[in-house]
């Protein structure tokens, strides 16, 4: 992974360190399935920069917000950009990503059955977000939780799965997966306590842009389990931050007409916004992760962090067509 770039506050370096892909020899035995096919190398992709999503973050930095941010190149499998990559923070709904991991494997071995029904009064109700509690079924099979807590971050879907798998089952397969800065500590709750613990997740960039760049080349688990896990985000209605600048369907953007593979995730709560995916276009794919704390006083401190994001959205086309 090479070391860790300086610190974002560090007045001796820039924030944020871009490797020159012109100075990385490719290796043709380096592809990436993203589907059935293969993506060509990008055509001078090192003349390729991200100044605007540098300039973005810097002003975030400087008006205090904690910035992490890792991009992998999938055919080449380096890193395009990355800042403090390696702080863990506050990922809040990323944290079900590998509960979904653990779900799906236990669906392949066959420990849980996907039609399995989860009471929905099996949890304490939340109200933070999702909408199984605005619907009049009361119970569910596991599968369709899945599809809940991809789909729409569900969080009374996402505690039912937590529940029934166990947290101590995700938590040795985050151990398994080798995320030594990921971890999953408790559910969603609308309130927290001084008796609960202070985020749902904590994680850092790199190792979520490392685990969706492992999903689309099927290194998780199994091939089953990536795309089983895979499908589900790729359900995710939620384009409104890095996704903004691709133009997609919130919707259907599962079945792009015009060969865009992209699948994401984000994470909110007070202060803290998180997306990490994978976005693949004609001449490259690329992993990445983004995560801002930042005081939320006001919705104008809001609106600057969801700029950022899209902003790298923005880079991110570009370098992909």
């Amino acid at each position: 992974m090479g070391m860790p770039p300086e610190p974002f506050d560090s007045p001796a370096s820039p924030p944020l360190q871009i490797p020159s892909l012109s100075s990385r020899e490719h290796d043709p035995a380096r592809t990436s399935r993203r589907g059935n096919r293969r993506l060509p190398r990008r055509a001078a992709a090192g003349r390729r920069s991200f100044t605007s999503t540098l300039t973005a973050l810097d002003g975030l930095a400087a008006s205090g917000a904690k910035v992490s941010v890792r991009i992998n190149d999938l055919d080449r499998g380096t890193s395009v950009l990355s800042g403090d990559d390696f702080v863990t923070l506050p990922v809040a709904g990323l944290g079900v990503v590998p509960l979904l991991i653990e779900l799906a494997a236990a669906f392949e071995s066959g420990a849980l059955d996907p039609l399995e029904i989860i009471e929905r009064s099996s949890v304490p109700p939340v109200t933070v977000g999702g909408i199984w509690q605005h619907l009049k079924a009361p119970a569910l099979p596991l599968a369709d939780l899945a599809v809940l807590t991809g789909a729409a971050g569900d969080a009374t879907a996402a505690n039912a799965l937590l529940h029934r798998v166990g947290l101590p089952a995700v938590r040795a397969r985050i151990e398994q997966l080798g995320l030594a800065r990921f971890a999953l500590l408790d559910g969603f709750r609308d309130q927290r306590g001084p008796d609960d613990a202070p985020q749902v997740a904590l994680g850092s960039a790199r190792e979520l842009a490392e685990i969706f760049a492992a999903l689309v080349n099927s290194q998780v688990v199994s091939a089953g389990v990536s795309a089983q896990v895979a499908e589900w985000l790729s359900l995710n209605h939620d384009l409104s931050l890095v996704a903004a600048a691709t133009g997609l369907d919130p919707f259907t953007h599962e079945n792009d007409e015009h060969g865009l593979l992209f699948i994401n995730k984000t994470g909110r709560d007070a202060g803290i916004r998180v997306e990490a995916g994978v976005l693949a276009g004609p001449r490259a794919g690329v992993s990445y992760a983004l995560i801002v704390c930042f005081d939320d006083l006001s919705i104008s401190h809001r609106l600057r962090a969801h700029e950022a994001f899209r902003v790298l959205g923005l880079d991110l086309m570009e370098y992909v067509f």
